[in-house]
């Protein structure tokens, strides 16, 4: 009997213990998860590591599904960590090691647009972040509490933030040269050659009737949905990589500024395209590439702005050029036109038919004289490469920083949470 009273009591002790165990593990769970508060702590050993991993070996489609900005977040924690701990030296080495490596991927990758869109993104969150928890109130008006508590406590780091800016400026140059790059042999054929209304082929201008493209190549030939294909690719990319929108807006003002001033040098250099046909061609075109815009919201860019000077050269092509009255709608309608490129145009233009007269001397006299108090700039061909200086504005998040996870496929297995 006595056996079987110290069998029970040592099978009730060991439950006891289990118990006891299992709800110290269970709190040793919940302190960590409450405790983490947003920092991530690495040996300095590991700093090359960290780099190789996150920056200069990372492949963007890594992170698909991810949250966008991922790597700016985690830099961001690692710094906040070496800020806690008052190391000016490591947070230093970090800064100058992250720049330095992204530095690297842009050159590498010079002609990809995709890792270039990935790096613009990432540099600019980073930016952001070092703004937005730098403890200066004018960055802090729309963070949450939990966020002010991930502000950094000891270090200024305003000097880094100019270098992150210049650095997001030479980013987007990339971005902007690379899209540019794929983007320009497409447009001449899209925009003045290839028949984008059915029928046009047969009131071409007398003699010009057999070309199609201006390329000995006719496989070269594009049309207008070629280019919005490509404008939708690259539009996608930058949403997914969780580009500010204000930076997309600014890529497709420029992109539709070098579509206007390539189709439009064109024009000005080439008899055959200067036509009634080619007006009305150019018209439904441009109608194209606006109902684009609306339709991913980019109306507000300015893109269409742009693209002014060619359409008053498109409605120029279609407007009657007789009479003094005629002269002077051109006048009125043809601002963002110089006096030469209209003159140009007038000289260019040739009849459709036997039917159709010339434009007289006579009637581009007038338009001179009419035109002659114009401060006009001399020059005959817009700067295809002229770019718009870009503008980063603040663009705080609302994650905080300890939501965010670290997945396994980013090897970051050494960085602890604090």
């Amino acid at each position: 009997m006595k056996k079987v009273q110290d069998l029970e009591a040592a099978q009730a002790l060991a439950q006891s213990e289990r118990k006891r165990h299992e709800l110290n593990r269970q709190v040793t769970v919940q302190r960590k998860e409450k405790d983490f508060q947003g920092m991530l702590e690495y040996h300095k050993e590991d700093e090359a590591l960290l780099i190789r991993n996150l920056v200069t070996d990372l492949k963007p489609q890594m992170l698909a599904g991810t949250v966008p900005c991922l790597p700016a977040y985690i830099l961001y924690m690692c710094i906040r960590h070496a800020d806690y701990i008052n190391d000016d030296v490591k947070v230093h080495s970090l800064l100058t090691s992250t720049i330095n490596g992204i530095k690297k991927v842009l050159k590498k990758h010079n002609e990809n647009f995709e890792m270039t869109s990935f790096w613009l993104s990432n540099t600019c969150r980073l930016l952001h972040c070092l703004k937005q928890y730098s403890g200066d109130e004018g960055f802090m008006t729309q963070n949450t509490t939990k966020q002010n508590e991930h502000c950094l406590k000891n270090f200024d780091l305003t000097e880094y933030r100019q270098v992150l800016s210049d650095l997001s400026i030479q980013i987007y140059q990339q971005l902007i040269k690379i899209a540019e790059g794929v983007l320009q042999p497409m447009i001449v054929s899209a925009m003045l050659e290839n028949e984008s209304i059915q029928g046009l082929s047969g009131v071409k201008p007398t003699g010009y009737r057999k070309r199609t493209s201006s390329m000995a190549d006719g496989d070269n030939s594009y049309c207008l949905e070629a280019v919005i294909r490509q404008m939708n690719s690259f539009h996608t990319v930058m949403c997914d990589q969780g580009l500010d929108p204000e930076i997309i807006l600014q890529v497709f003002k420029q992109l539709f500024y070098m579509i206007n001033a390539v189709t439009l040098n064109n024009l000005l250099l080439r008899k055959d395209v200067c036509s009634w046909s080619t007006g009305m061609q150019l018209r439904y075109n441009i109608s194209q590439l606006e109902e684009w815009l609306r339709g991913r919201n980019l109306h507000q860019s300015g893109a269409v702005q742009t693209m002014e000077p060619l359409i008053q050269a498109a409605q120029l092509l279609q407007l009657k050029k007789k009479t003094p009255e005629d002269a002077e709608a051109i006048c009125s309608l043809c601002t963002s036109l110089s006096t030469q490129q209209i003159v140009k145009i007038l000289n260019l233009y040739t009849p459709l038919n036997e039917f159709e007269e010339r434009v007289t001397v006579g009637f581009i006299r007038t338009i001179q004289a009419q035109l002659q108090e114009r401060n006009d700039p001399q020059q005959l061909l817009l700067d295809f490469k002229h770019m718009f200086p870009v503008l980063f504005p603040f663009n705080p998040s609302s994650l905080t920083m300890d939501s965010i996870h670290i997945p396994a496929c980013l090897n970051l297995e050494f960085l602890n949470e604090v």
